[in-house]
């Protein structure tokens, strides 16, 4: 049995859904594991990860419009808005997501399913540097 760790760094440039799922490969690939468990988790409250469609950008935009209806960037709305209006609405979003994702890794990649890609879901407005700790653990 053998683990491994690290950390990569993804840019974002608003709120979207920015695929990570080649990044994540390429690291596992170099780690020489064949079969085991990968969890990423997102070192942040105010971005999260999804496991979702990589094949019609539809559904990115619907999920966004989804989540912008469902916890609205309005300051009258919230506590907490030091951070700027689009802030509470990120931790909402964040709450009701999620900040690990476990995948199978089966011959050496990630086993997900053909039309399965790994994203960093971005809830912030601003641009932002985000860390995802990934953790490799199999034969």
């Amino acid at each position: 049995m053998k683990q491994s760790q690290d950390i990569i760094r993804i840019e974002t440039h608003g709120q979207g859904l920015y695929e990570v799922t080649h990044q994540v490969q390429r690291w596992l690939v170099g780690e020489g594991i064949e079969m085991g468990l990968l969890t990423v988790f997102c070192r942040h409250t105010s971005a999260s990860l999804a496991i979702q469609e990589n094949a019609d950008p539809d559904v990115r935009r619907d999920l966004l419009a989804f989540f912008k209806r469902i916890a609205k960037e309005d300051p009258q709305l919230y506590e907490h808005t030091a951070e700027g209006p689009d802030d509470m609405p990120a931790h909402i979003r964040t709450a009701l997501t999620q900040t690990t994702v476990c995948v199978p890794v089966s011959s050496g990649k990630m086993a997900l399913g053909t039309w399965q890609g790994l994203y960093l879901f971005e809830h912030r407005t601003a641009p932002h540097v985000r860390t995802l700790l990934l953790h490799l653990i199999g034969a």
